[in-house]
């Protein structure tokens, strides 16, 4: 006689039917200090992560037993903080891995799609002054809003024939392109970018290079290391530093430029699911991508409600392409040599 199987759904064996939402975790029933050790964030800042997102995280459902968008967000937020679905993280609220992975995909789309509304440049006047004068203040380096570099997050491989997203390393990755001001704040980001490609090719492709080449910020310029190409819009470190003020010119900019190294580490050390020391993401590139802007948007958030950027020392190295990888493949843009050569005359000498 044949025996029936039933294949078991443990959240309605745990729940039932009869519920809309799981409320299986109380954000007032446990400590501060669990929810930052858990979930890396205060409790007031995952309130306001309820009403941002709530109602894009409860849309009607077919699901009788639809998960609560506090549980949601909380779910997300231990994936990026810890980089794994551990049952124990599933297991403190309450729900299956498998609920935990369309938590992170609800949380995550949420997020991006309110990306534009924390990552942008500021839109005037008294603002971008304000940005130049902190960067200026910092080691003399005038005309500056933003400081730009990219960093590479690993991905599981797309496919077997794709090589579009193998670094330099051997590794599948994405590179993305990153612009902070002088207090991390992200006013730039693009994440979709395969790890084939090198920096300067990267920036040449991107929508922001089309803003500065366009003239949307005029009058100023970012800050990259030389894995980029000297632009009107963007100052570059000298490859050889010969006289006094080349000198001043390039220890101005290291001392810049070094802000968004930090903010590159701070994310990475915050969002543990983009370092890789719990390996890579096990996602498509484009849901990859869609984490990474995530992580990013919290990033910013996180500042908006006065959480310090540099708040741990990352415990690895960060992803970074090696400087000078487009040195020699560079045609000298006259009109920014001469730039950056009057920059120096006037401000370093």
């Amino acid at each position: 006689m044949a025996i029936p199987i039933t294949v078991l759904d443990c959240d309605l064996l745990l729940y039932g039917r009869g519920h809309r939402t799981l409320d299986r975790f109380k954000l007032d029933d446990v400590t501060d200090e669990y929810l930052m050790s858990t979930y890396g964030f205060p409790r007031q800042f995952i309130y306001y992560l309820v009403e941002l997102l709530g109602a894009s995280l409860s849309r009607p459902t077919q699901r009788s037993r639809a998960i609560s968008p506090e549980t949601q967000i909380l779910a997300a937020l231990g994936f990026y903080t810890s980089g794994s679905f551990q049952t124990r993280m599933g297991d403190a609220i309450g729900i299956s891995q498998a609920s935990m992975s369309r938590c992170v995909a609800n949380v995550t789309e949420a997020l991006v799609d309110r990306a534009s509304q924390f990552i942008h440049f500021p839109a005037d006047e008294a603002a971008v002054q304000s940005l130049k004068d902190e960067f200026c203040g910092l080691a003399g380096m005038p005309g500056v809003i933003g400081v730009v570099d990219c960093i590479h997050v690993a991905i599981k491989a797309p496919n077997a024939e794709d090589l579009s997203y193998v670094n330099r390393k051997g590794l599948h990755s994405l590179n993305c392109l990153v612009v902070c001001d002088i207090r991390g704040v992200l006013m730039a980001v693009e994440t979709r970018w395969p790890g084939s490609l090198q920096d300067c090719s990267v920036l040449q492709q991107s929508s922001l290079c089309s803003q500065f080449e366009t003239g949307m910020h005029k009058d100023s310029w970012l800050l990259g290391d030389s894995s980029f190409f000297l632009r009107t819009w963007l100052m570059t470190p000298l490859r050889v530093a010969e006289t006094p003020a080349e000198y001043r010119y390039n220890r101005a900019h290291s001392a810049t430029h070094s802000v968004i190294e930090k903010t590159l580490r701070a994310l990475c050390s915050r969002f543990r699911c983009l370092d890789g020391s719990k390996g890579a993401l096990q996602y498509s590139p484009e849901k990859s991508s869609h984490i990474i802007l995530a992580c990013c948007v919290l990033h910013n958030i996180s500042l908006e409600h006065g959480m310090d950027v540099w708040f741990s020392p990352v415990t690895g190295p960060i992803e970074q392409s090696p400087e000078g990888e487009c040195e020699l493949m560079e045609s000298l843009d006259l009109e920014a040599d001469r730039i950056r050569q009057e920059l120096m005359l006037t401000h370093f000498s």
